[in-house]
């Protein structure tokens, strides 16, 4: 589950970069390597817990998914039912459209805006709009 909410996170993350101009294949802190997104890596890093990790955990601390709702196959893979991929993805959803105060802008924004407002706050940074990039930190 973890997974597969990071590749969501990184696809929100990739189209925010993108929508203000930033090349998401060249970061800071992971190696620029053909066909990686090292600068959307970069930006995950910091919305990973808030955003995917703390969704994880509150859906099986919930019980919204539970270890039925998957199938180990012979080699060893585990592959998410299609209702659970299903559930896990109108959670999502609805996760995103939740709201809350973002800590530097200070106004009431929903949780799927976060990766956009963080991409543009990272291109003001880059092109000398803020003296310095104000990370995502919450609580």
């Amino acid at each position: 589950m973890l997974s597969f909410a990071y590749t969501l996170l990184e696809t929100d993350v990739t189209a925010a970069l993108c929508a203000v101009g930033l090349d998401p294949y060249v970061g800071f802190l992971h190696k620029d390597k053909p066909g990686r997104h090292s600068l959307s890596l970069d930006l995950l890093e910091e919305l990973r817990a808030p955003l995917a990790d703390r969704f994880v955990i509150t859906l099986i601390n919930t019980r919204k998914i539970e270890s039925s709702g998957f199938l180990k196959k012979e080699n060893g893979a585990v592959i998410m039912r299609d209702d659970v991929r299903r559930d896990f993805l109108t959670a999502w959803h609805n996760r995103k459209n939740e709201k809350l105060t973002h800590p530097f802008i200070k106004e009431k924004i929903e949780w799927g805006l976060v990766a956009h407002v963080q991409a543009l706050l990272l291109a003001r940074t880059l092109r000398g709009d803020l003296e310095e990039y104000p990370p995502f930190l919450w609580k």
